[in-house]
């Protein structure tokens, strides 16, 4: 494949779009940021051009030989290698996992890079577009939808102190009112029993309003909440 004007702008179509997404997740503090979706959507658009531009030598030749040329093959393995990659950036702390969107948001951009690379510019715009619709307009949507149908989740670390009944605060958690408890875990800092557990209220229920009671509690040195992400 010869030097092309052609082949230029693709490739730098596809450094613009990719930059576009790259730039939201960058924003939002994400490990998969602006560097990361650009290269992704550079080199899918790489893997296109080559396969639509870089045989051209060989079109002359299919009539009188068997050379055989099958871009859709290109295609699929982007798909197979960009899995990896959504894969790796994908973690599980403890019963929390996060970064599902980025690692979407990287399986979408390396086909917006290779709609790029094989010439198809304005479906690559337009896909663009719709990703970061989905990434930044329904923000709000989603986030309505957690206040008023999703339950809300908080994870509860509570410090005993050393003379505290261990099953005493565990029935204590229990009898709270509104909220259901799962994903109880003990262990010891400083020499004190640590509790960690996952609570969930009702739709709508303020869950440090409900943990009043276990706040109160003298046999608890310290009661701290971390609401559950899902990214």
């Amino acid at each position: 494949m010869r030097f092309s004007d052609e082949a230029v702008l693709r490739l730098v179509v596809a450094v613009v779009l990719g930059a576009a997404v790259g730039a939201e997740r960058e924003a939002r503090d994400q490990p998969a940021g602006l560097r990361t979706h650009i290269a992704v959507c550079l080199g899918a658009a790489i893997f296109g051009v080559v396969s639509t531009l870089g045989f051209d030598e060989f079109q002359a030749e299919r009539a009188r030989t068997n050379i055989n040329v099958d871009v859709t093959r290109v295609a699929s393995q982007v798909v197979v290698g960009i899995g990896f990659l959504g894969a790796g950036v994908i973690f599980r702390q403890r019963d929390v996992v996060k970064n599902l969107t980025t690692a979407a948001s990287m399986w979408v951009t390396s086909a917006i890079g290779l709609t790029a690379g094989v010439g198809d510019l304005g479906t690559a715009a337009a896909a663009s577009v719709l990703l970061l619709i989905v990434l930044v307009a329904l923000m709000p949507m989603r986030t309505l939808l957690r206040e008023r149908v999703g339950r809300p989740t908080q994870l509860v670390a509570m410090r005993l102190r050393e003379d505290a009944a261990l099953d005493a605060v565990l029935a204590a958690v229990d009898e709270l009112e509104g909220v259901e408890a799962d994903n109880v875990r003990l262990g010891r800092t400083g020499g004190c029993t640590t509790i960690t557990v996952r609570l969930r209220a009702a739709p709508g229920a303020d869950i440090d309003l409900l943990l009043r009671p276990l706040a109160l509690r003298a046999d608890l040195l310290e009661l701290g909440t971390t609401a559950e992400v899902h990214e």
